[in-house]
């Protein structure tokens, strides 16, 4: 199972929809429109508010002696409300504040609350950001435990085909001194690889467009999954020609068999794959050396060195001179 296929299952697409959602909500909720505080009661005010909110309430009552509405003003202000109305006293008459003390006198005092200055408010913030956090990093732990354990499974042709690309080593050419090529390429074919098709985009070191090059499956033999490959094209394309050229490369089997050379010399020219061979592609100013690194035969039901176990190849492009 590769990961592709473990991130098409609903559990994974689950998990990763809720941690993408967490990501979206923390990004909205703290930075894009962050919660703002609206109706909230006047204990939540700052200190000198307070005692302005008190002095407003006194004189209300003073013109509407609304005994009710004073009492249930200033329990608003909650524990703090003895505290404001003592530091306001100087600045009230006499006799206005002995009125209001009297009618205020019914209002239970409340319990001291919980600290909420900033420092509660800090610590809270630190506490919850930490709490998601650590989610996250649970969640992050578990969906890599997840593709890690899904990636255990049998690998698929074209990875294994990746790895043996990995471990061909490319020709030094400037070792035997020869000019270095314009575009040098490893590709690999593994059997079970039924959609093996590379190609390869060719630049010069300016990073001009000059052409492609690739190889394909041309021709399989007998029936039945996975396709036996007897054939493949080496092919490259010239911007600066007008037809793209192409060469064969056949198995044994599939060489020595008249009908299947009719079938496909129309292609290009013919060629029997043999471990190490060079094959020469050239156009109006590209020339393309294809060399068989490693070639082995599949075995089975089908005759000898029909069709194709793996094959690597290495794909060196040089610029004509002018």
């Amino acid at each position: 199972m590769n990961i592709s296929d473990t991130i098409r299952k609903p559990s994974v697409i689950a998990a990763l929809c809720l941690v993408v959602g967490i990501g979206v909500g923390l990004l909205w909720g703290w930075v894009i429109s962050p919660v703002e505080w609206v109706d909230a009661t006047p204990e939540y005010l700052r200190h000198d508010l307070q005692q302005d909110y008190l002095k407003m309430t006194i004189d209300s009552y003073t013109v509407n002696h609304n005994a009710a509405l004073a009492q249930t003003r200033y329990a608003s202000l909650g524990a703090d409300g003895p505290t404001i109305l003592a530091e306001i006293a100087p600045t009230i008459d006499p006799t206005i504040y002995a009125e209001f003390t009297q009618v205020i006198s019914a209002v239970p005092v409340a319990p001291p609350p919980e600290e909420t200055g900033p420092g509660s408010s800090l610590i809270t913030t630190i506490l919850l950001v930490g709490a998601v956090v650590v989610i996250l990093f649970v969640m992050a732990f578990g969906l890599y435990y997840l593709f890690r354990s899904g990636t255990r499974g049998p690998k698929s042709a074209a990875q294994q085909g990746a790895e043996y690309t990995r471990a061909v080593e490319k020709t030094d050419f400037t070792a035997t001194g020869q000019e270095a090529p314009v575009s040098q390429f490893v590709t690999t074919y593994v059997l079970g690889d039924d959609l093996f098709d590379d190609s390869f985009s060719i630049d010069s070191p300016a990073g001009e467009f000059l052409g492609e090059c690739g190889v394909g499956i041309s021709e399989t033999v007998g029936v039945g999954d996975p396709k036996k490959v007897s054939a493949f094209e080496v092919w490259m394309f010239d911007k600066n020609d007008i037809q793209t050229v192409t060469q064969v490369l056949m198995t044994r089997h599939a060489f020595e068999d008249p009908a299947v050379r009719a079938k496909l010399e129309s292609k290009g020219e013919l060629v029997l794959m043999e471990p190490g061979k060079q094959v020469v592609l050239e156009t109006a100013t590209l020339q393309l050396v294809a060399l068989i690194a490693d070639l082995q035969y599949g075995e089975g039901a089908l005759p000898p060195e029909s069709f194709t176990e793996r094959l690597s190849l290495e794909l060196a492009v040089w610029q004509k001179a002018a």
